[in-house]
């Protein structure tokens, strides 16, 4: 991984367009390639990003931009739609690369990995005729939660969180990229499972084909029959 602090601005063009006025600014450089630019503050979130599959070039900037003070012209573009992310760097404060290594991937917490071997043990809740392949599958970019066949036999990817946000979804969607790539698997579906679905996570999950599906812990564990409640 790359840190950069630098003064710089940053223009997103593509399907939304985008201005980060120059400021001084964290640029984090991943080896599959992203971006992420964050300010000190907001969090976890960063300001602008470029997701993966990206490629970047490292420019000479123009007179024009010279002369207004740049020295550097980061371009990241996105392979699959095109989409553009230009950081102009004017100085730079720091600059350092870090070799991670492997990451062992997000270990879950005891509701999510309850919620995972309840969801195993009562797959039909996805659907009549749903049965488990297995827990776990692994992916070359961590374990998708289940893995699981349709009432017709077609594959199914579930990722499974307390509380369902975008990241979730992100997440479950590179899990079904890599997958679809498996001729033994693909096509396969997305579900995503969550006591709690935010509105922003299930319209992406929609836009992107994944169904969502909530699960109602209690219940599962036997603690309340939702079928005798009044309301």
């Amino acid at each position: 991984m790359r840190l950069v602090i630098a003064n710089c601005s940053v223009d997103y063009a593509g399907r939304l367009s985008a201005h980060l006025p120059l400021a001084t600014r964290l640029l984090m450089l991943k080896s599959d390639g992203s971006i992420l630019v964050h300010s000190d503050g907001g969090s976890y979130k960063p300001l602008n990003w470029m997701s993966p599959p990206c490629y970047i070039t490292f420019d000479e900037p123009d007179q024009v931009q010279v002369d207004a003070g740049i020295t550097q012209v980061w371009k990241v573009t996105q392979k699959k739609t095109d989409d553009v992310l230009v950081v102009s760097i004017y100085d730079v404060l720091h600059d350092s690369s870090h070799e991670l290594g492997i990451d062992p991937g997000l270990q879950k917490d005891g509701v999510e990995a309850h919620l995972q071997k309840l969801l195993a043990e009562q797959i039909t809740l996805l659907g009549d005729g749903h049965t488990l392949v297995r827990r776990e599958y692994m992916t070359a970019i961590g374990p998708v939660d289940i893995l699981a066949r349709d009432s017709v036999g077609a594959a199914v990817a579930v990722e499974i969180k307390r509380r369902g946000d975008i990241d979730g979804v992100e997440q479950l969607t590179r899990y079904l990229e890599l997958m679809n790539r498996d001729p033994h698997l693909s096509p396969v579906q997305g579900i995503f499972a969550a006591q709690e679905i935010k509105p922003q996570a299930r319209t992406l999950a929609q836009d992107r084909g994944i169904r969502c599906v909530v699960l109602d812990y209690d219940a599962m564990r036997g603690l309340d029959d939702s079928d005798s409640r009044l309301f």
